[in-house]
């Protein structure tokens, strides 16, 4: 008799990245790259600039095609011809600078593409009531902390953006995030609220990747650490394995490891 229960769900990587390669011209931005991501996991995915970091989430994202390699979304194959693909099945990227609303309320912003509005014949009228209420409750239980849901966003600061961001991809059933150095423009305040809020999503089930140049940012709540150099793996494993000093050395040449 088949068993389906939780750990069996556990054991399939959300995603698995399998002999990834793209080239610019004569660049070679990949080589070959494979990593996977379970459920709960945070990924630090690190390296020097030109490593290759950005391509690969930029593949997974769906601005780029791979030249070879293959994607695999909870055991299906997938390709994305489009960021829109990619969102459709559950992936969002988070960058420094991610577009919102400014000019609209929080709540809007949450619903934004998922509007609640009454049925009444030729009209269009919104349920802001409701989704002030509904926004506040999830906001409060993954522990997102605005003045209000009826402030504009473009007067909150740029971690209580992107909180809302990752917040509303979280509630809407997003299967994988890729952060991409979204805090390289925050004080350390906001940061370790960023943090802190990757680490109560990841323990609620949901994968992140993180791409930081920040050694500190990566070992404060990665589980395990991916590290590219000219495209190619030089380091991977548990974060519990190595130290800041070791994640250093292989970024920078002085070792190798790929556990």
């Amino acid at each position: 008799m088949n068993k389906d229960n939780g750990s069996d769900r556990n054991n399939i990587p959300v995603l698995r990245v399998v002999n990834m390669s793209k080239g610019f011209g004569k660049v070679q931005a990949l080589k070959d790259v494979n990593l996977e991501i379970h459920r709960g996991e945070v990924m630090g995915l690190l390296g020097d600039n030109g490593a290759g970091k950005s391509t690969l989430i930029k593949i997974i994202a769906g601005n780029f095609r791979a030249d070879k390699g293959e994607l695999y979304l909870d055991r299906e194959k997938v390709a994305f011809n489009s960021p829109a693909e990619a969102r459709g099945a559950g992936i969002e990227t988070v960058y420094q600078n991610s577009e919102i609303c400014v000019n609209a309320t929080v709540a809007a912003n949450f619903f934004i593409g998922r509007e609640l509005c009454g049925k009444i014949p030729g009209f269009r009228l919104l349920k802001e009531g409701t989704m002030q209420k509904e926004t506040e409750e999830v906001l409060s239980d993954i522990g997102i902390d605005v003045p209000s849901v009826t402030a504009k966003m473009g007067f909150l600061s740029g971690g209580q953006r992107q909180a809302i961001i990752l917040g509303r991809f979280f509630h809407w059933g997003g299967r994988l995030a890729l952060l991409d150095e979204p805090f390289a423009a925050l004080g350390v305040a906001e940061s370790r609220k960023g943090l802190k809020l990757m680490r109560q999503l990841s323990e609620r089930g949901l994968p992140i990747i993180l791409i930081t140049h920040n050694i500190e940012h990566a070992f404060a709540v990665a589980t395990k650490f991916i590290i590219l150099r000219h495209g190619e793996v030089v380091g991977k494993g548990s974060v519990e394995d190595v130290t800041a000093d070791d994640v250093v050395a292989i970024i920078t040449g002085a070792t190798h490891i790929t556990k």
